[in-house]
């Protein structure tokens, strides 16, 4: 098969593992993925992972996995963060071109393409008005944060579970209550149900949009956070298999 891959300043497609297993998807129609790789929480400067230390994700993140692990790769990051916290409107409208770009690219070569602004980042980008720009598209992320509202129809989003502390992970009912599903990171086989909730395999695709509604993502933990005890990674043998 085929790896379709793009690159352009701020997103990329077809370099990442989490990205490509969604192209692989026994689907009729084949989805690329634009992905942003920033430099999360706190490596910048400047907080783009508001709710990381609460959720304990800040050592287990998957910002060094893969390609993150070479120097240049963070320096890369960092400057790009770097860049959105100092000029916001330019690193939007540049972030806007490319968005432009990696769709004509994928519409010509007969794919769909998908948008993931948040790959190491948790920023409320539907504040920035660039996803209304593009209402044919959609756009997805993974979040730790509980109360993004006014989402666009175009915006799918999947709340990142944590037992890090009782205050995040006491927001998941309401969470899965609000239409909106969430991940969990497990460390061994993943159950069937979590929490009551049934648990599909997060793992197949990252095509999270497509997921039904009501159900926990699983996803098995992975690099640093195979050996995570903070609470993010969650060990299936805590519990019984439903």
């Amino acid at each position: 098969m085929t790896i379709h891959k793009w690159r352009g300043k701020l997103l990329a497609c077809g370099g990442d593992a989490k990205t490509i297993k969604s192209q692989k998807l026994n689907t009729e129609r084949t989805y690329v993925t634009g992905i942003m790789y920033l430099a999360p929480h706190k490596l910048s400067g400047a907080n783009v992972c508001p709710m990381a230390e609460q959720a304990g994700c800040v050592d287990g993140c998957l910002n060094s996995a893969g390609m993150g692990k070479f120097s240049n790769v963070q320096k890369a990051r960092i400057a790009k963060t770097a860049w959105f916290n100092l000029d916001p409107k330019g690193f939007i409208d540049a972030l806007a071109k490319d968005v432009d770009r990696f769709a004509n690219w994928a519409i010509r070569k007969g794919l769909v393409p998908v948008i993931r602004p948040n790959g190491t980042s948790d920023i409320r980008f539907e504040r920035y008005g660039i996803i209304e720009r593009f209402p044919e598209l959609q756009w997805y992320d993974y979040t730790k944060l509980h109360n993004r509202k006014g989402l666009p129809d175009n915006y799918s989003l999947t709340w990142s579970y944590s037992q890090a502390s009782k205050a995040y992970s006491d927001r998941l009912g309401d969470v899965i209550k609000s239409g909106i599903n969430a991940a969990a990171v497990f460390r061994g086989r993943l159950p069937e149900a979590f929490k009551g909730v049934p648990v599909i395999d997060g793992d197949k695709h990252d095509l999270r949009f497509l997921d039904p509604l009501g159900v926990i993502v699983g996803l098995k933990a992975k690099g640093k956070a195979v050996s995570d005890q903070s609470g993010f990674v969650i060990d299936t043998g805590d519990f019984a298999y439903a």
